[in-house]
């Protein structure tokens, strides 16, 4: 599990630890950073998936994410020609990595190595680098008539694809396995098969619902299908975004073991407030079963998911970690700076710093104002 992590001269940070625990909550404004510190780790996964790490360099276009060239990584107040990043993970065990940038050559897309002196190997096997990982980005496939199959990706790999695009294969191939950990088993799931588990789930988010997994391997082609009690069938397109979104989430945290990591962009994305705070106390259920959760998120049900999970004893305060980006002005410039707000036994955060899922609250105190006339 990954303690914490070190960015320098990259992007938005000069020099910036983000320290991380078992569920890691980021938040702020768009474009003060959050994006980039996942985008982080995902830099180093598909550089290694590439085979240019440990010895060539890093790629800064994958499929996982598409930085641009070295310019785009760059820090612009960076003092030294190298963007670095440092992980340390629980086990002890530290990867440091160096990138040399060159200003003649800002159009690259590889960074190479500075160090000669290079992680000590078995950091690979951590993750991120290994199977024990999913990354669920923010632009998920919506509705659709078809999924893709892939049995390298779904069953030999154990992925989802970051868009989800592999979850009805993984789903079917995996449907009668048991949830093994009780606590991420829903109470009025019929039974402990990842099928029934994810129905369960499911439910929170749209009462009544259940699923069938229908596929045509000669064209290589799946496709689902969602009753809702006694209902005639329905396709995918037919029940909305907010069903297509969660269903990667659900059977990502539900099928993964301890010591998995995943990264999911806005887990909220068209979910109704309740089904938000339902994934937030999920993704604590799932955290406090040893499940490395990392989330970005702009939504505030989702953080009194968590905050409920914390009061209900469900995770304990000190597994969880919230921070908050916003921009401030030093010395005539615009820096991002990262405040960490703590959560206490009963699930109240000791400060509430500007911008910080405050914004009910300021609309509300306008609302309470006599109205103009």
């Amino acid at each position: 599990m990954i303690n914490s992590l070190r960015l320098t001269n990259y992007k938005a940070f000069e020099n910036q630890l983000i320290e991380f625990k078992p569920l890691t909550l980021l938040s702020g404004l768009n474009s003060t950073g959050k994006s980039s510190v996942l985008q982080s780790l995902l830099l180093l996964r598909q550089s290694y998936q590439q085979e240019l790490l440990p010895n060539i360099g890093l790629a800064l276009n994958g499929e996982l994410v598409r930085i641009g060239t070295a310019q785009d990584a760059f820090c612009e107040r960076a003092k030294e020609d190298y963007l670095g990043f440092e992980i340390i993970w629980n086990e002890g065990k530290k990867g440091i990595w160096r990138f040399s940038y060159d200003p003649i050559k800002t159009g690259a897309d590889v960074l190479n190595n500075l160090d000669s002196k290079l992680p000590i190997e078995n950091v690979y096997k951590l993750s991120p680098f290994n199977r024990r990982f999913h990354y669920l980005q923010a632009e998920r496939l919506g509705p659709r008539t078809s999924y893709d199959m892939s049995d390298y990706q779904a069953r030999r790999l154990g992925q989802l694809g970051s868009k989800g695009e592999y979850t009805a294969h993984f789903l079917a191939i995996n449907q009668d396995k048991d949830v093994l950990q009780s606590k991420l088993r829903h109470p009025m799931a019929k039974s402990n098969a990842l099928s029934s588990q994810v129905e369960g789930w499911m439910r929170e988010v749209s009462p009544g619902t259940r699923i069938k997994i229908n596929s045509n391997s000669d064209i290589g082609l799946m496709s689902l299908q969602y009753f809702y009690g006694d209902s005639n069938p329905y396709r995918t397109t037919n029940v909305g975004f907010g069903i297509s979104y969660t269903l990667p989430i659900i059977v990502a945290v539900l099928s993964s073991s301890p010591g998995t990591l995943i990264i999911i962009e806005n887990p909220e994305a068209h979910l109704h407030p309740k089904g938000q705070v339902k994934m937030g106390e999920l993704l604590s259920l799932a955290a406090s079963y040893g499940i490395q959760i990392v989330i970005e998120t702009h939504s505030d049900h989702v953080l009194n998911g968590i905050r409920l999970a914390v009061h209900g004893g469900k995770i304990k305060p000190y597994d969880v970690q919230l921070h908050y980006f916003q921009r401030q002005e030093k010395e005539g410039e615009t820096v991002t700076e990262v405040v960490s707000p703590h959560i206490d036994r009963n699930g109240r955060i000791d400060k509430w710093p500007d911008g910080f899922f405050d914004e009910w609250e300021k609309s509300l105190d306008v609302l309470l104002e006599p109205a103009g006339e």
